[in-house]
């Protein structure tokens, strides 16, 4: 039995504590919002925050995230209220979708740290988060304006 802190839930969940995160979530939890893409830390698209930091779900054991803070996408904002979600839905960024909810989950963390990224700061930090639809350009134009937009504050 373990105990955890997901989007400022407890659950407590009879699993064996190596069982991924990602599973945890998804499964267990129901929370589906966080995809599985490859497995092995390598796409990006099972990115949550773990205690602030975005970390690959597939591959982080349940019991890393015992006494520390889990934030899904779902868990991200109240109705996709979010800066980023707001942008990326008025930008029109995502093509199949597939991956977004790890690239935002991503660019939460940036935007956290860095008020006012550059086009390399955005490139660095979203290098590890694979989009097969190419969306790459209208992703780095979301970032920038949301940061323009003062997102930074509330990420």
């Amino acid at each position: 039995m373990i105990t955890l802190n997901i989007n400022q839930k407890t659950y407590k969940l009879d699993l064996d504590p190596n069982t991924p995160l990602l599973w945890v979530l998804r499964d267990h939890v129901g929370l589906v919002g966080t995809k599985y893409g490859c497995g092995v830390a390598q796409c990006g698209a099972c990115v949550v925050h773990l205690d602030g930091e975005a970390v690959r779900s597939c591959v982080t054991k349940a019991s890393r995230a015992v006494g520390k803070k889990v934030v899904t996408i779902e868990g991200l904002s109240e109705n996709n209220s979010h800066p980023l979600q707001k942008t990326w839905l008025e930008l029109d960024v995502s093509q199949c979708g597939y991956c977004q909810a790890g690239q935002i989950m991503s660019a939460a963390v940036l935007l956290r740290e860095n008020k006012n990224p550059t086009d390399q700061d955005i490139n660095d930090a979203m290098a590890g988060n694979i989009c097969r639809c190419g969306t790459y350009l209208r992703i780095k134009e979301a970032i920038k304006f949301a940061a323009a937009a003062g997102s930074g504050e509330k990420v």
